[in-house]
C-alpha cells in the first residue's frame, strides 16, 4: 500500500498516533493492535483485531470485529456493518480517527500562485484549514457565506450583500443584524477548531466582512 492511486478509495489518519498516514483501499483491510493487522494502532484501547473495511461492488463496508471499546462511525457507536460515504469520519475506540474519501481528490487544484491556508472546493462542499478537512461539513448557510468571501479574494463584502447571498432575495429583508452576527460567529468557531492562531473572517468596521487567508 505505498502508491496512492485515484482509482481506489482512501483512508486518511486524523487525530491519533497514525495522524497524517494514508492507505488506498484496494482490498480488505483489518485494523487492530496485533502486528499482523493491515493497519496497526499501537494503543491499549484497541483490540487485537478491532475493525474491518471491505471494498465491495456495492460500496466500502466498515464493520466492528467485536472489539472491547467499539468502532465509531461519524460519532455513533457501530452496531451493524455500514457502507461508508465520502467524507465519513470513523474511529477505533477513541484512540485513532480516520477520514474516508472515495478518491484522492483531497485538496483542490490551485490556479497559479501560492494556496491559502484555507481552501475550498465548491463541487464537493469541502473546506480545508491547514491541510485538514473540516469535519463535519459546514451548514449550507455557512458554506455560502465562506464561499462568497473566498471567491472575493480579500475584498470587503458588505453586510447587505452577505445577507442577500446567504438567505436569498426573498428572505433578505427579514434577516436581522443579530442573525447575521450569529452566523459569522458560528463560522469563525468552526474554522478556529482547526486553526485557532488566526482570525480568517475579519470585520472591517463601517464597511463589511472580508476573508484574511494567509498563504500556506
Amino acid at each position: 500500500m505505498n502508491k496512492v492511486q485515484e482509482d481506489y478509495p482512501l483512508l486518511v489518519a486524523q487525530e491519533g498516533p497514525l495522524k497524517g498516514q494514508r492507505w488506498q483501499l484496494s482490498q480488505t483491510v483489518v485494523l487492530g493492535r496485533e502486528s499482523t493487522c493491515d493497519i496497526v494502532v499501537a494503543d491499549r484501547q484497541i483490540s487485537r483485531f478491532h475493525a474491518r473495511i471491505t471494498p465491495t461492488p456495492e460500496g466500502v463496508i466498515l464493520e466492528d470485529l467485536g472489539s472491547k471499546n467499539g468502532t465509531h462511525h461519524n460519532g455513533v457507536t457501530l452496531t451493524t456493518p455500514v457502507v461508508l460515504q465520502d467524507g465519513d469520519l470513523l474511529s477505533v475506540a477513541l484512540a485513532q480517527q480516520f477520514l474516508f474519501l472515495t478518491s484522492d481528490a483531497t485538496m483542490p487544484l490551485v490556479d497559479g500562485g501560492k494556496p491559502g491556508r484555507l481552501m475550498m472546493d465548491q463541487k464537493s462542499r469541502r473546506v480545508w484549514v491547514n491541510q485538514q478537512q473540516l469535519i463535519p461539513p459546514l451548514s449550507a448557510q455557512q458554506f455560502k457565506m465562506l464561499w462568497l468571501l473566498y471567491e472575493s479574494k480579500g475584498q470587503v463584502i458588505t453586510r447587505p450583500d452577505l445577507v442577500t447571498v446567504v438567505w436569498g432575495d426573498d428572505q433578505a429583508a427579514g434577516v436581522s443584524d443579530q442573525a447575521l452576527d450569529a452566523l459569522i460567529r458560528r463560522l469563525r468557531d468552526r474554522i478556529a477548531s482547526l486553526d485557532p492562531t488566526h482570525q480568517y473572517i475579519a470585520t472591517v468596521r463601517g464597511h463589511g466582512i472580508r476573508l484574511d487567508n494567509p498563504t500556506a
